[in-house]
């Protein structure tokens, strides 16, 4: 049974920072074949794609945070960051985490990011 937990949430003011992680547990297949996907679904809002690190190490961000967000892979891959800069208002939103190859789909409870202004 495999595992992902996403922690990191909180409350800052506009224009701060926090750093979210993603670490997936258990019987894992083929790690290294691992896809990650950070989402967000902001209050009365369609979940959206935020950013997306590929097994390969490529990486693709939405136009709103392009040049704000990173998502990057510890050493041991099975724990993936989500560093956020510069945080907006409209960056408020729960944030989850997908793990996902050929053996796995894993998901996160989410973690709730609040930016006030």
């Amino acid at each position: 049974q495999v595992q992902l937990v996403e922690s990191g949430g909180g409350l800052v003011q506009a224009g701060g920072s926090l750093r979210l992680s993603c670490a997936l547990s258990g019987t894992i297949f083929s790690l290294d074949t691992m896809g990650w996907v950070w989402y967000r679904q902001g209050p009365g809002k369609q979940r959206e794609v935020v950013a997306r690190l590929s097994s390969t190490g490529s990486t693709a961000y939405a136009d709103s945070v392009k040049g704000r967000f990173t998502i990057s892979r510890a050493n041991a891959q099975s724990t993936v960051y989500l560093q956020m800069n510069n945080l907006r208002p409209e960056d408020t939103a729960v944030y989850y985490c997908n793990a996902k190859n050929s053996w796995n789909d894993a998901w996160g409870q989410g973690t709730q990011v609040t930016v006030s202004s």
